[in-house]
């Protein structure tokens, strides 16, 4: 597998990545009417997904590559059926509420990891990670405050399931390192595919929605499996600490492109949101701050 071992050059690669996913809440807001196709949404960008990554590798493993699911085990299946819920709360969070809302959601997803390795896995939490976690939660909590009709809020708490997916996913990596990473999201694209399926299916839907439409769902799928192989060869030389302040460009990012008038979107937070998303980066800088001793390096296999 491709990495890189310069520090220098790897971070331009992952904030190249954090790029990358940065432009899903802009795609998605140019979704015709994407309210009324989320299972071909996700029906389209699992199986994109999990196609593109397969491809990947085999071009860096060979044959040889479909080894990797016969090792996924428990854990592998646990990570990709969280991360699949996570790819299906996304997209309902991000149809119901601002993108800025979704996106911070999704940036106390450290804590709700860090809360996960601590019931489950014994990880301790020091008195500092607690601090943090409690100011992430009073953010949370102003920008639910500032989303009190009933659409905006279930978009909230859609978003913290989102949110919950990923750490879900994080922390069976932690349970079981070697189970391979790529092929735990590729598990996350089929099974968001499979479930879509049975949903459109029962539904008796279409598959495929306009030609727009699913050239943005597919560019979406693209995006992500772009950012993750970025990340993948530049993460492996960066410290873990260092990687959650850097993650924190695909939420500014997101919230820019869907506010940047410019580009036909102009979607303005709201105070609250603005107000409980300061304090979120405020405890993810520390979180970052005081984990600058912890040189564990985290990569995608």
């Amino acid at each position: 597998m491709i990495g890189v071992k310069n520090p220098n050059t790897a971070i331009p690669i992952v904030l190249l990545a954090g790029l990358f996913w940065s432009f899903g809440p802009y795609v998605v807001r140019n979704i015709d009417q994407a309210n009324t196709v989320p299972w071909q949404y996700l029906f389209t960008r699992g199986l994109v997904i999990f196609i593109l990554l397969n491809v990947y590798l085999y071009l860096s493993e060979g044959l040889n590559f479909y080894k990797n699911y016969m090792s996924v085990g428990i854990s592998g299946l646990l990570g990709g059926t969280g991360l699949a819920i996570a790819m299906i709360s996304f997209i309902w969070s991000i149809t119901n509420t601002t993108a800025a809302v979704t996106l911070l959601c999704l940036a106390s997803m450290p804590f709700i990891t860090a809360l996960l390795g601590f019931l489950f896995l014994n990880e301790k939490i020091t008195l500092s990670v607690w601090l943090s976690i409690i100011v992430a939660c009073v953010g949370i909590v102003i920008m639910a405050i500032g989303n009190y009709n009933q659409t905006s809020l279930a978009g909230l708490l859609f978003g913290l399931t989102s949110a919950l997916g990923f750490a879900i996913f994080s922390v069976s990596l932690r349970w079981r390192k070697e189970t391979p990473k790529f092929t735990t999201v590729s598990i996350a694209g089929l099974l968001c595919a499979l479930f879509s399926t049975i949903m459109i299916l029962n539904k008796d839907l279409s598959f495929l929605s306009t030609s727009k439409n699913q050239a943005l769902f597919s560019v979406h799928g693209c995006l992500v499996c772009f950012g993750l192989i970025l990340y993948s060869i530049g993460s492996k030389s960066i410290p873990a600490a260092e990687l959650t302040l850097l993650s924190l460009t695909e939420v500014v990012g997101g919230i820019f492109w869907v506010w940047l008038p410019w580009l036909g979107i102009n979607e303005i937070p709201s105070n609250n949101t603005i107000i409980g998303g300061f304090l979120i980066f405020i405890s993810i800088f520390y979180y970052s701050m005081i984990s600058q001793n912890n040189k564990r390096f985290i990569g995608l296999n």
